[in-house]
């Protein structure tokens, strides 16, 4: 199982990382490989506000329906049309080409409630 050290994660299975002031949300490989083949991502649009823990996209697959919260209150800035139009993307590069949203946040992310790569390995173990 892969868990980038340079990524934040959640205790929900979602990472975190940090770009230029937003950040970038996707689901973990451990995620991944327990929702089995995904087969439908739901995005949200581009411009909507979001509150932390507000479900985020929701990720279905041919074992279940997943649901991914958001890290922070802020407003969507950008979505990967691309698992939309290829969901399995999310199975074959989580944490690439397989990420969801960007959040622009409001405020500064709090991010004592994290984990980081250490702690998200002891979760999943």
């Amino acid at each position: 199982m892969q868990v980038p050290e340079d990524l934040k994660y959640t205790d929900e299975h979602e990472w975190i990382k940090q770009i230029d002031g937003r950040l970038r949300v996707g689901i973990t490989d451990y995620a991944q490989d327990q929702l089995g083949d995904i087969v439908y991502v739901e995005i949200p649009e581009v411009g909507k506000s979001v509150a932390k823990e507000d479900i985020l996209v929701e990720v279905e697959s041919t074992k279940s329906v997943g649901e991914v919260y958001s890290p922070v209150a802020g407003t969507i800035a950008a979505v990967n049309e691309a698992v939309a139009d290829n969901p399995e993307l999310v199975n074959s590069s989580p944490y690439g080409e397989g990420w969801l949203v960007e959040i622009d946040p409001e405020g500064e992310l709090d991010d004592s409630a994290l984990l980081d790569a250490t702690a998200y390995r002891e979760l999943t173990e």
